[in-house]
């Protein structure tokens, strides 16, 4: 029987590789880090079943027990905040964003300038819509992964506390794929590449911006592929992320000299172009495909908004030659993949031999 009041979270995608006590003050500000080490000391908190500490580094995917909430003094409990019932104007626009449903997941065609999920002075997201789109299922949906507030395509939702827990080891693992399209300004020399620069936060910028940091960065790889060009001035690129770091194409693009057009955060004032190119962003989800948790597979791809075909058009571009195939390596298979396996299977080698001086000194 499970204890009362204990809650189990699963790791979001977003919260790949951050320490534990961090995760804490993302999503349970309440617990204090005195309280988490309490916690971890007494073998209350648990990571995939596991007693963890708060300096531990967690992945997407993992579930992380949490002991019950713990009573504040001189302070009456405060009833959970209602979510704001959503318009029928804006349960007609969440419907209408579908581009494939089924019992286990859906998938949306998000448009440019809307947010996945809220934050400080963003009232309008996805996840504030997702009541609209529980259908006839028992459960809200639940968001897996995330696109940028301004990057458009294909997002997948989960129906179910058991697709979500599938979907998010999938992004966890790399199992899932996604083909992105994007403007680039200029031509790169190389016509189909990999960009493999670490990532980390940009001090100073509270987390909103990311760089490219050699020393400290996170691992990430990209691959691109030139679709089209026009002259020298700026090119259609198909883009595969091979890791799932913040703005990871908006940074890699624009550190290889060729930022998305209209991507002033990353590329500057040389992120635009004249002559009637729109200045919003040009990067949208153009396919995602995963395995479904019932068998076979989710492959969906999403049509992109106005501006980006408008832009396409403009540039005597062809609709159908950006449909290239998905790269079927997996992120195992990348040596960052490699590197992370090897870092686990040691860690677990340590734990047995730990256990093991615990069983002969008991002996």
């Amino acid at each position: 029987m499970a204890e009362e009041g204990i809650r189990n979270f699963t790791v979001a995608p977003d919260d790949d590789g951050i320490r534990l006590d961090r995760w804490f003050k993302r999503h349970l500000p309440e617990a204090s880090f005195n309280i988490v080490s309490r916690w971890a000391r007494t073998g209350q908190l648990r990571v995939d079943g596991k007693r963890a500490t708060p300096g531990d580094r967690i992945e997407s995917g993992q579930q992380i027990r949490v002991p019950r909430a713990e009573p504040v003094a001189a302070s009456a409990p405060s009833a959970p905040k209602p979510r704001r019932e959503i318009s029928a104007e804006e349960a007609a626009f969440a419907q209408e964003l579908v581009i494939h449903i089924d019992p286990q997941a859906i998938v949306i065609n998000k448009p440019p300038g809307l947010a996945t999920q809220g934050g400080t002075k963003t009232t309008e997201h996805v996840d504030g819509l997702l009541d609209a789109l529980q259908y006839e299922a028992e459960s809200r949906p639940k968001l897996v992964h995330r696109l940028d507030k301004d990057t458009s395509g294909a997002l997948l939702i989960a129906r179910s506390a058991r697709s979500a827990a599938f979907f998010a080891k999938a992004f966890s693992s790399r199992s899932a794929r996604k083909l992105y399209w994007a403007l680039v300004i200029g031509v790169p020399s190389i016509e189909d590449g990999m960009v493999e620069l670490p990532i980390a936060k940009q001090p100073g910028t509270g987390g909103e911006k990311m760089f490219v940091d050699e020393k400290e960065g996170s691992p990430a790889r990209t691959r691109y592929r030139v679709v089209e060009r026009a002259g020298n001035a700026a090119c259609w690129v198909a883009l595969e992320p091979y890791t799932g770091r913040t703005h990871q194409l908006r940074v890699h693009m624009a550190a290889i000299g060729h930022p998305i057009v209209g991507d002033g955060k990353y590329g500057g004032k040389d992120a635009f172009l004249s002559g009637g190119i729109s200045r919003k962003m040009h990067l949208h989800a153009r396919r995602i495909r995963v395995d479904h948790p019932d068998g076979g597979r989710i492959d969906v791809m999403a049509d992109p908004p106005s501006h980006f075909s408008e832009s396409i058009a403009h540039l005597g571009f062809s609709p159908i030659m950006g449909d290239v195939e998905i790269d079927e390596v997996k992120f195992r298979d990348t040596p960052e993949g490699k590197k992370r396996a090897e870092g686990q299977a040691a860690k677990a080698r340590r734990k047995e031999r730990k256990g093991e001086r615990r069983g002969r000194g008991r002996a």
